[in-house]
């Protein structure tokens, strides 16, 4: 009778769910708050990953690489030569990513409020979609916001930890100063975030029960 009770439910669901435009499901389930439950789920757990010490530099996912100006992918030899050492370079590349991190923690609320006021116009379309479905409408939303958010919180991260070395670099360095590598960190730093986002996103779609929210469980638990 369970299994009988369980399967004519499931089966009223999608029924419903399978609607053009359908925004709620059965007792008032919602597919749009579970959307928005969804990614400000994942949203958090990302956040949470990157702005935990070393959390971008030890991301393989989220990690930002050096520019070719500042000893990157195609740098020259010349600007490898001015940097010196590996261990130099490496200084460099975790002070970028520790500069992330701050851009992250400034950025989170306003990646908060946009999820809060995200316009879904196929909810069911989102609920039913590829593994970062949500993530990526999420992303087209906010358009340029989460990189402009990222701006100030890099400035001022480029400024902590080990700054001596990001001035240093930036005096051996041509093509690119302190508001460039600003911008070049903010830019890779808000894709990182969506890859993220997207990262746990696919995860919670997988297994469901690990979002431990009751509405997320049953939406995407049924589908």
């Amino acid at each position: 009778e369970i299994s009988r009770r369980s399967l004519i439910g499931s089966t009223a669901l999608l029924g419903i769910l399978t609607l053009p435009g359908c925004a709620t499901g059965i007792g008032g389930l919602s597919l749009l708050d579970a959307i928005r439950r969804l990614l400000t789920i994942s949203s958090q757990r990302a956040f949470a990953r990157l702005m935990a010490p070393n959390g971008f530099y030890d991301s393989q996912i989220a990690q930002i690489d050096l520019p070719p100006e500042l000893g990157g992918a195609g740098a020259s030899n010349t600007i490898i030569r001015a940097l010196g050492s590996a261990l130099v370079r490496d200084r460099l590349h975790k002070q970028i990513n520790r500069a992330a991190e701050v851009g992250a923690e400034r950025a989170a609320p306003v990646v908060m409020d946009a999820i809060r006021g995200v316009e879904i116009a196929d909810a069911l379309g989102i609920i039913r979609g590829g593994p970062t479905a949500a993530t990526d409408l999420l992303e087209n939303a906010m358009g340029d916001a989460l990189f402009s958010a990222m701006i100030p919180g890099v400035g001022e991260g480029l400024r902590m930890f080990d700054n001596q070395i990001v001035t240093e670099a930036l005096r051996l360095a041509t093509g690119i100063n302190l508001t460039g590598l600003t911008d070049d960190i903010s830019r890779k730093g808000s894709r990182a975030i969506y890859r993220a986002i997207g990262t746990e996103e696919a995860a919670i779609r997988a297994n469901p029960s690990s979002a431990n929210d009751p509405l997320v469980m049953s939406v995407l638990g049924v589908l």
